[in-house]
């Protein structure tokens, strides 16, 4: 069984890394909290950022990109364009950090529901060691376990909602 605690698999010398996290909710609750806007704004980043800007085509060749503010008033900018989706379980889309567009990678989202909960496991693939290990040592793992959190709190409030219908 894979842990509530975030999981970072980052092997000397690959150009890879992947992810995984375990949530108590069904899979295609968790797709939807990866896919529209009005759920990601609620969840993704780390706490003492805002997203002030969420844009998705959802469809293969179809673009997206989210805009974080952090309490200094900087703004950052991830965007990309989806390469595959197989709903609700796997969506693989290119991911740039806007700063950094030579840095670009290509990202694949996994969703395995097993009893109740679904594990999201995430696969990025850069171009090169270095791109991928500036990456894992950019804060994201931090930012990470926090949006997670925040995400664990969201589908809860989903499915309760979901309950009452």
């Amino acid at each position: 069984m894979t842990s509530r605690k975030l999981e970072i698999i980052a092997e000397p010398g690959k150009t890879s890394f992947t992810t995984r996290r375990t949530v108590d909710a069904p899979r295609a609750l968790v797709f939807e909290a990866f896919t529209k806007c009005e759920h990601l704004k609620r969840w993704m980043g780390p706490c003492n950022v805002t997203m002030v800007s969420c844009s998705t085509d959802l469809r293969v060749g179809g673009r997206y990109r989210f805009v974080f503010r952090s309490p200094d008033g900087n703004e950052a900018g991830f965007s990309g364009e989806y390469k595959e989706i197989a709903a609700p379980e796997r969506i693989v889309r290119t991911f740039v950090f806007e700063p950094i567009p030579e840095a670009a990678a290509l990202e694949t989202l996994e969703l395995e529901e097993s009893g109740g909960t679904t594990i999201i496991k995430t696969t990025t693939v850069h171009k090169s060691v270095e791109n991928r290990d500036g990456h894992v040592g950019s804060g994201m793992e931090a930012g990470m376990t926090e949006g997670y959190a925040r995400l664990d709190q969201l589908l809860a409030e989903l499915a309760t909602e979901l309950q009452k219908r």
